[in-house]
Protein backbone atom coordinates (compact mmCIF):
# COMPACT_ATOMS: atom_id res chain seq x y z
CA UNK A 1 0.00 0.00 0.00
CA UNK A 2 2.85 2.39 0.81
CA UNK A 3 4.10 2.16 -2.77
CA UNK A 4 0.70 3.31 -3.98
CA UNK A 5 0.34 6.19 -1.51
CA UNK A 6 3.78 7.73 -0.89
CA UNK A 7 4.39 8.86 -4.50
CA UNK A 8 1.34 11.13 -4.22
CA UNK A 9 2.42 13.03 -1.12
CA UNK A 10 3.95 15.93 -3.07
CA UNK A 11 0.75 16.37 -5.12
CA UNK A 12 -1.37 16.11 -1.97
CA UNK A 13 0.72 18.75 -0.20
CA UNK A 14 0.44 21.10 -3.19
CA UNK A 15 -3.34 20.55 -3.33
CA UNK A 16 -3.69 21.20 0.41
CA UNK A 17 -1.41 24.26 0.31
CA UNK A 18 -3.83 25.91 -2.11
CA UNK A 19 -6.67 25.34 0.36
CA UNK A 20 -5.24 26.06 3.82
CA UNK A 21 -3.47 29.05 5.30
CA UNK A 22 -0.48 27.50 7.04
CA UNK A 23 2.13 24.91 6.25
CA UNK A 24 1.63 23.34 9.67
CA UNK A 25 -2.03 22.64 8.79
CA UNK A 26 -0.84 20.86 5.64
CA UNK A 27 1.66 18.84 7.70
CA UNK A 28 -1.04 17.95 10.23
CA UNK A 29 -3.49 16.73 7.60
CA UNK A 30 -0.85 14.68 5.77
CA UNK A 31 0.33 13.21 9.07
CA UNK A 32 -3.21 12.31 10.08
CA UNK A 33 -3.80 10.65 6.69
CA UNK A 34 -0.75 8.46 7.21
CA UNK A 35 -1.81 7.60 10.75
CA UNK A 36 -5.29 6.61 9.63
CA UNK A 37 -3.88 4.52 6.79
CA UNK A 38 -1.49 2.80 9.19
CA UNK A 39 -4.40 1.92 11.48
CA UNK A 40 -6.35 0.13 8.76
CA UNK A 41 -6.50 -3.61 9.36
CA UNK A 42 -7.09 -4.38 5.70
CA UNK A 43 -6.44 -2.33 2.57
CA UNK A 44 -7.98 -4.73 0.07
CA UNK A 45 -11.00 -2.43 -0.33
CA UNK A 46 -8.78 0.38 -1.67
CA UNK A 47 -8.65 0.15 -5.45
CA UNK A 48 -7.06 3.53 -6.14
CA UNK A 49 -4.56 4.69 -3.51
CA UNK A 50 -4.30 8.26 -4.82
CA UNK A 51 -8.07 8.80 -4.85
CA UNK A 52 -8.41 7.29 -1.37
CA UNK A 53 -5.61 9.52 0.01
CA UNK A 54 -7.09 12.68 -1.50
CA UNK A 55 -10.59 11.78 -0.27
CA UNK A 56 -9.24 11.30 3.28
CA UNK A 57 -7.45 14.65 3.14
CA UNK A 58 -10.53 16.40 1.74
CA UNK A 59 -12.69 14.99 4.54
CA UNK A 60 -10.17 16.08 7.21
CA UNK A 61 -9.99 19.53 5.67
CA UNK A 62 -13.79 19.81 5.74
CA UNK A 63 -13.85 18.71 9.40
CA UNK A 64 -11.16 21.27 10.22
CA UNK A 65 -13.09 24.07 8.48
CA UNK A 66 -16.32 23.07 10.20
CA UNK A 67 -14.61 23.05 13.61
CA UNK A 68 -13.14 26.50 12.91
CA UNK A 69 -16.66 27.88 12.36
CA UNK A 70 -17.92 26.64 15.71
CA UNK A 71 -17.98 29.36 18.35
CA UNK A 72 -17.76 28.00 21.86
CA UNK A 73 -19.60 29.67 24.71
CA UNK A 74 -16.30 29.96 26.60
CA UNK A 75 -14.95 32.05 23.72
CA UNK A 76 -17.93 34.38 23.87
CA UNK A 77 -17.50 34.78 27.63
CA UNK A 78 -13.82 35.52 27.12
CA UNK A 79 -14.66 38.21 24.55
CA UNK A 80 -17.19 39.77 26.92
CA UNK A 81 -14.61 39.79 29.71
CA UNK A 82 -12.01 41.32 27.40
CA UNK A 83 -13.88 44.62 27.14
CA UNK A 84 -11.74 46.05 29.93
CA UNK A 85 -14.06 45.56 32.90
CA UNK A 86 -12.47 42.28 33.97
CA UNK A 87 -8.79 42.21 33.08
CA UNK A 88 -7.01 39.81 35.43
CA UNK A 89 -9.39 38.90 38.18
CA UNK A 90 -8.25 36.44 40.86
CA UNK A 91 -10.77 33.93 39.48
CA UNK A 92 -9.30 34.12 35.98
CA UNK A 93 -5.77 33.75 37.32
CA UNK A 94 -6.77 30.73 39.43
CA UNK A 95 -8.61 29.17 36.50
CA UNK A 96 -5.61 29.67 34.21
CA UNK A 97 -3.32 28.06 36.78
CA UNK A 98 -5.61 25.02 37.06
CA UNK A 99 -5.71 24.69 33.27
CA UNK A 100 -1.91 25.00 33.08
CA UNK A 101 -1.54 22.23 35.68
CA UNK A 102 -3.89 20.04 33.62
CA UNK A 103 -1.80 20.61 30.49
CA UNK A 104 1.43 19.92 32.37
CA UNK A 105 -0.05 16.72 33.83
CA UNK A 106 -1.17 15.58 30.39
CA UNK A 107 2.31 16.22 29.00
CA UNK A 108 3.85 14.25 31.88
CA UNK A 109 2.02 11.12 30.69
CA UNK A 110 4.06 11.18 27.46
CA UNK A 111 7.47 9.58 27.05
CA UNK A 112 10.40 11.99 27.13
CA UNK A 113 10.90 11.77 23.34
CA UNK A 114 7.19 12.15 22.59
CA UNK A 115 6.93 15.14 24.94
CA UNK A 116 9.94 16.79 23.32
CA UNK A 117 8.55 16.20 19.82
CA UNK A 118 5.14 17.53 20.90
CA UNK A 119 6.64 20.72 22.34
CA UNK A 120 8.99 21.30 19.40
CA UNK A 121 6.08 20.87 16.99
CA UNK A 122 3.23 22.60 18.84
CA UNK A 123 5.05 25.26 20.87
CA UNK A 124 8.19 26.02 18.85
CA UNK A 125 6.51 25.43 15.47
CA UNK A 126 9.30 23.33 13.98
CA UNK A 127 8.56 21.14 10.98
CA UNK A 128 8.70 17.36 11.16
CA UNK A 129 11.86 17.43 9.07
CA UNK A 130 13.55 19.93 11.41
CA UNK A 131 12.58 17.91 14.48
CA UNK A 132 13.83 14.67 12.90
CA UNK A 133 17.19 16.30 12.16
CA UNK A 134 17.43 17.86 15.64
CA UNK A 135 16.61 14.61 17.47
CA UNK A 136 18.42 12.39 14.96
CA UNK A 137 15.38 10.18 14.31
CA UNK A 138 13.41 9.47 11.16
CA UNK A 139 10.54 11.68 10.03
CA UNK A 140 8.26 8.66 10.45
CA UNK A 141 9.13 8.53 14.16
CA UNK A 142 8.36 12.23 14.49
CA UNK A 143 5.06 11.79 12.61
CA UNK A 144 3.95 8.85 14.73
CA UNK A 145 4.98 10.35 18.09
CA UNK A 146 3.45 13.74 17.25
CA UNK A 147 0.16 12.20 16.19
CA UNK A 148 -0.13 9.84 19.16
CA UNK A 149 0.89 12.57 21.59
CA UNK A 150 -1.64 15.05 20.25
CA UNK A 151 -4.45 12.49 20.46
CA UNK A 152 -3.46 11.50 24.00
CA UNK A 153 -3.13 15.07 25.27
CA UNK A 154 -6.43 16.12 23.68
CA UNK A 155 -8.15 13.07 25.13
CA UNK A 156 -6.80 13.77 28.61
CA UNK A 157 -7.76 17.45 28.44
CA UNK A 158 -11.28 16.76 27.20
CA UNK A 159 -11.92 13.76 29.45
CA UNK A 160 -14.90 14.40 31.74
CA UNK A 161 -12.89 13.20 34.77
CA UNK A 162 -10.34 16.02 35.22
CA UNK A 163 -9.75 15.18 38.88
CA UNK A 164 -7.55 12.26 37.86
CA UNK A 165 -5.42 14.60 35.77
CA UNK A 166 -4.98 17.08 38.59
CA UNK A 167 -3.78 14.29 40.86
CA UNK A 168 -0.60 13.97 38.85
CA UNK A 169 -1.77 12.47 35.57
CA UNK A 170 -0.46 9.00 36.28
CA UNK A 171 -3.62 7.58 37.90
CA UNK A 172 -5.65 8.28 34.78
CA UNK A 173 -3.09 6.64 32.52
CA UNK A 174 -3.12 3.46 34.66
CA UNK A 175 -6.90 3.21 34.64
CA UNK A 176 -7.08 2.69 30.87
Amino acid sequence: MGREILPHERDLRAWLQRRVASRSDVDDIVQECYCRLAQLRDVAHIDHGRAYLFAMARNMLQQQLKAARVVHLDSIAALDAADGRDELSPERIASARVELRRVQSALETLTERARRIFLLRRVDGLSQKEIAALLEVSEAVVENDASRSLRKVLHLLTDPAPATLEEGGRAHARSR
